[in-house]
């Protein structure tokens, strides 16, 4: 099969198109014949093994224990394992990959897969898994958001963040999105009840009056973003920047975040997503409902993995950006 490879830490150059043996699934594993696939920072992460936290974290310290990049997929079931009911071949799902997806097969554990939701596209769908299943818990898990409650969302025209903004109306919550001047008209799109412009108006300007900020874009002080949030609010921090320091990068934030709020009545959290299929099966409604769709900036085919983690890096997409396959 023909997969995106790397057989070492670097930037996009070191990336591989290369025919390689299909993975074999285990009992509770399925084989996909991969339809699309999303690229998220995470993808960034492992291929240049930076920050170095992240090759402490298990994902190899010298080069990356997975040589296909990728991880989110939506595509059609090729061939199931001996323990696995759920599922048949010639099944649409949708779910996250530990052998890579970024290929034209991946297997990925039952525990993590579900019917891809009928109203996508293949593409649609492949962005959906971990910023999705993301939001989902800074939301509901970290914030534990109420109806009538404000949330403001950093970063709210990016992957998480344009699902974070939609599931947040779906709970029924008062939005402010926080982006450029350019995804304005996007996020209010996506149902944001109020839109700051990042580049000409502080995220602060209205006080301390926000129940829940989920911060997606890794670089705002602890201490600008607890003035706009209530004494008792809750915040989420998701993800770091791609710049900074080779050890922590913006991660550093997420370790002091805990300790920071031993001395404070606020909650500082950072949201360390697991994806699993029932929250898989709780967006499924949510988007056959039309409560959520994933908002898909462009695609790109398999051969040029390259240009669509630059793109995403370079911070211009509008939502998310996938692979097709």
């Amino acid at each position: 099969m023909k997969a995106i490879v790397q057989d070492q830490y670097g930037p996009t150059d070191i990336l591989r198109l290369r025919d390689i043996d299909p993975p074999t699934p285990g009992p509770d594993e399925v084989l996909v014949a991969v339809r699309a696939a999303g690229v998220d920072p995470g993808v960034w992460h492992l291929m240049t093994g930076r920050p170095y936290l992240v090759r402490a974290m298990g994902f190899g310290l010298r080069r990356p224990k997975v040589a296909v990049r990728g991880r989110d997929l939506a595509g059609v079931v090729e061939r199931v394992g001996a323990a696995v009911t759920g599922f048949q071949p010639g099944d649409e799902v949708y779910g996250t990959s530990d052998t890579g997806s970024f290929a034209e097969y991946a297997t990925v554990p039952v525990r993590r897969l579900a019917a891809k939701p009928a109203r996508l596209s293949f593409e649609q769908a492949a962005i959906t898994p971990i910023s999705g299943v993301t939001a989902l818990q800074a939301l509901r898990d970290c914030g534990h958001v109420e109806a009538g409650q404000r949330v403001m969302v950093i970063g709210a025209a990016g992957g998480v963040g344009s699902f974070a903004v939609q599931l947040a109306k779906s709970f029924g919550a008062t939005v402010t999105a926080v982006c450029g001047a350019g995804k304005a008209d996007l996020v209010r799109g996506l149902g944001a009840d109020e839109v700051i412009d990042y580049t000409r108006e502080p995220i602060d300007r209205d006080g301390p009056r926000h129940d829940l900020i989920i911060d997606t874009a890794g670089n705002r002080p602890l201490r600008l973003l607890r003035r706009a949030l209530t004494p008792h609010g809750t915040l989420a921090l998701v993800g770091g920047e791609h710049g900074g320091g080779p050890l922590l990068a913006g991660f550093d934030r997420q370790l002091r975040a805990p300790l920071a709020s031993a001395f404070v009545s606020q909650r500082l959290r950072a949201v360390m997503a697991s994806e699993n299929a029932e929250d898989l099966h709780t967006l499924t409604h949510l988007i056959d409902t039309g409560a959520v769709t994933p908002h898909l900036d462009r695609t790109y085919p398999l051969a040029q993995a390259a240009d669509a983690i630059t793109y995403l890096a370079e911070g211009h997409a509008a939502g998310k950006v996938a692979l097709t396959i």
